[in-house]
This record gives C-alpha cells, structure tokens and sequence, in this order.
C-alpha cells in the first residue's frame, strides 16, 4: 500500500516477514535491488526476467485453450517456485521485497518511509476494539477449528507469533509521516511488531483458542453448538504429513472406491472429505512461516520513534502495554467470531 501525503512524500507498508525465515534478532534493514536471502539458488533478482518468465507462462497457458482454474493453479505454482529459487517461502513476501527494491528508484525524489508490520489482527481501541474486516492470516485456523473442520494444531509451540493491532500500524504510519516531515530524505525501515518487547507462543495462543471456544462455541448450521476439542499438536510438516497419511487418506481412498462401485452414490461425502484434507493442507503450507518461526524484529527504529509519543495515549503503537490473554479473549475472538 502507498500513501500519498502532504506531510510526507510516500509512506509504504510492507512487512516484517518480507526477511524469509531468518532466525535470531533481525535487523530494521532496507532490501536494494537485486537482492536475494540467504538459500537462494540464485544469487541475483533480476525483476524484468520474472516478468517475462510470469507473461511467457501465462501466454504459453492461453495458447493451450487451458482453464482458468487450470491457469491460476499453474500461475500460482510457477510463482511458488520462483519464490523459493530466491530465498522467499512463497508469493506474498517476495512480491513485497520486489516492491521495496523498485521504491529504492524513488528514493532520490521523494521523502520514503518503509513501515512492516507482522501479522495485523483486530484493533486495539480505535474505531473501536475488535474491529477488523474478513478472515485474515491465523483468523482462518480460529475459524476451522471454531467449526470442526481442524482437529488438530501444526507449528512449533514454542514459536513466537509476532502480532499487532490494526490501529496501532496505523497509529505508526501517522506519527512516522509527522516525524520525518522536516528531515534530511533517507529511507527508514520501521518493525511494528511484538516478539521483541511482548512475544506471545504459539501453544500459549491454542490455549487461549481452546478456551475461548469451549466458553463461547460458534454454531453450526441447525444452530447447534459445535464442541472442540483440546487438538493435537504436529511439531514439524513431516509429522503433519504422516497424521494424514495414515488418520484421513485411508478413509477417504476407501470412499473413493465405493463410490466407484455404487455408481457415484457416495460422491458428495468422498468429495467433502477430500475437500478437507486439501484444505488443511493448504492451511498449514500457507501459515508454515508463521507457525515454525524462530525469528525476532529488531524494532530499535520504531522504539526511537515511539520517545516521540511518549505518555500520550493518543497515537499509541506500544505492544508492551497488550494484555495477549485479555485481548484475545475479550478483543480479538470476540470481533472475528461476530
């Protein structure tokens, strides 16, 4: 996102985990052109070749009269890949790196402030608390298991999920705009985030899920509450893999064959079991990043900035002063559940 100011030339929002799967503290450091992350099999990113790998592609696949769920499927693997190639778990951050280089082009003309935030939930305070818009990030894991459909939990538990409220971004951005307005143009990186000064574990947030769900469980379609369970933890993908290997894909190879037999009878209920498993899957390699990270934000930039607010409660982005268990369960689940 990028917003024009008349404060401030441009300010843009990216985020913190456009730095991959660092480890240890990770510095407040701008991306310049071409740069790849450590593991790349490539040791340089050149912008103009991945679009004409991504339009080659793409016209290749049009000249093949081929579907446009066939397209997208293959897009969305080409751009997985070519993510990987350079050092980037997938699309999301490296597409957000690649818009941090092509800024450094501006630098020259305008006033440049990069903010990267973590994972954004719901708001702190303003408009008011718990107001957020769709099912976003690890709000889609909330969901599958507030409906049934997630029995069990994949991550490192002793995982940092580094999160912050909505307004408090926001909050960052305007006083960022305010600060910069009358210095020097030079490009600043700010971390608005929380595993620095407030961390919160991931098996600490399955507990507050788990509570939250058995105190205030979603309903099901008759209106019925939905029970959840305490759910098993798989600490690595391979576990993860091999609990569906041998608890759900039996079942459904078996669904598959008698609904073979029996003339497509059983062909919704085989549909929707795979459909399940598909889906889990896709969760857990979606969230992989998050849920087996061992990175921490530095956030010594945005600490500098916040002296500048110090003791006004107005613009506040300080994650020391979230209550993690009190926000969740009166703020947050509250919010996404309505």
């Amino acid at each position: 996102m990028y917003i024009k100011h008349s404060l401030l030339d441009m300010s843009s929002f990216f985020t913190a985990y456009v730095q991959g799967l660092s480890v240890g503290l990770i510095p407040e450091k701008p991306f310049h052109m071409g740069e790849t992350l450590d593991g790349a099999k490539i040791s340089y990113l050149d912008i103009d070749t991945e679009k004409r790998i991504v339009e080659e592609r793409l016209r290749g696949l049009e000249a093949q009269n081929a579907t446009e769920l066939e397209i997208a499927s293959a897009m969305r693997n080409l751009g997985t890949d070519r993510a990987k190639l350079h050092g980037w778990p997938n699309t999301y951050v490296f597409t957000k790196a690649i818009g941090e280089m092509l800024l450094e082009k501006l630098e020259e003309n305008v006033k440049l402030i990069i903010v990267r935030p973590t994972i954004i939930t719901s708001t702190y305070k303003e408009p008011f608390s718990g107001w957020t818009e769709g099912i976003r990030t690890l709000d889609s894991i909330f969901v599958a298991y507030g409906k049934g459909k997630l029995k069990f939990f994949v991550g490192d538990p002793n995982s940092t999920l580094d999160m912050i409220p909505g307004d408090m971004v926001v909050n960052s951005m305007l006083v960022a705009m305010v600060v910069h307005t009358n210095q020097p143009s030079h490009r600043l990186i700010y971390h608005i985030g929380s595993s620095l000064r407030n961390p919160l574990k991931y098996e600490d947030m399955r507990w507050l899920m788990y509570n939250y769900l058995t105190e205030n469980p979603l309903l099901d379609t008759g209106g019925k509450p939905i029970k959840v369970e305490k759910g098993k933890i798989l600490e690595t993908m391979a576990s993860f893999h091999r609990y569906i290997a041998i608890r759900y894909l039996p079942f459904v190879q078996m669904l598959k064959l008698v609904n073979m037999i029996l003339c497509n009878h059983f062909r919704n209920l085989h549909a929707n079991a795979r459909r399940r498993i598909d889906y889990s899957i896709r969760l857990a390699e979606l969230y992989k990043p998050y849920l087996f990270f061992h990175g921490t934000f530095d956030d010594t930039t945005t600490e500098n900035l916040r002296t500048t607010i110090r003791g006004s409660e107005v613009f506040n982005f300080d994650p020391k002063c979230i209550q993690w268990d009190e926000y969740f369960m009166n703020t947050h689940f509250p919010g996404i559940t309505k």
